[in-house]
């Protein structure tokens, strides 16, 4: 199969879209994933039926045998992103010879190893860029661009303050 926009099913995307503005209550949900830890700093994340390996660099302590987990926030955005403007360009009729969209968070380790308050421990700043081979005009790009941004589940994880609660159960032998 050719890589196309349109091989996106846009049909159960409307129908789907139509459904949950007739009854919102359809729309709501919840992913859940269980992380074990394995040895070290590795550890396996199962989300539905698939498999997410991760472990830290080697100057971290990790065995460097997966991914890093701020590299899978990376990916997380880069994929919700690419999801975006594929949909937003079938929307729209158009399509792409080639997209790829690179993510990049820049860091200071000193906060992650507890050695200057003032640094935080996770990304100081995130940045991508999208390179798209299209016959898409620049406005109808940017018109893509602020609508994935707009509807990307991750970018508004990312961007907006999502709470976080925790509790710790201690299993018994």
């Amino acid at each position: 199969m050719t890589a196309s926009c349109t091989n996106l099913d846009l049909d159960a995307f409307e129908s789907t879209r139509r459904s949950i503005e007739a009854d919102p209550t359809l729309g709501t949900g919840s992913f859940r994933t269980l992380t074990r830890w394995e040895d070290g700093a590795r550890a396996r994340t199962t989300a539905r039926s698939f498999s997410i390996e991760t472990d830290e660099p080697a100057p971290l302590g990790g065995t460097d045998a997966a991914v890093d987990p701020m590299e899978l926030l990376l990916a997380a955005l880069g994929t919700c992103l690419t999801i975006g403007w594929v949909t937003q360009a079938a929307k729209r009729g158009l399509d792409y010879r080639d997209l790829h969209i690179e993510v990049e968070g820049t860091f200071d380790l000193r906060g992650y190893l507890a050695l200057d308050e003032a640094v935080r421990p996770g990304f100081e700043a995130i940045d991508y860029r999208v390179t798209v081979d299209t016959e898409a005009t620049a406005e109808q790009l940017e018109e893509i661009r602020r609508a994935a941004e707009a509807t990307s589940p991750m970018f508004d994880n990312i961007l907006a303050a999502t709470p976080v609660r925790a509790e710790v159960a201690v299993a018994v032998p």
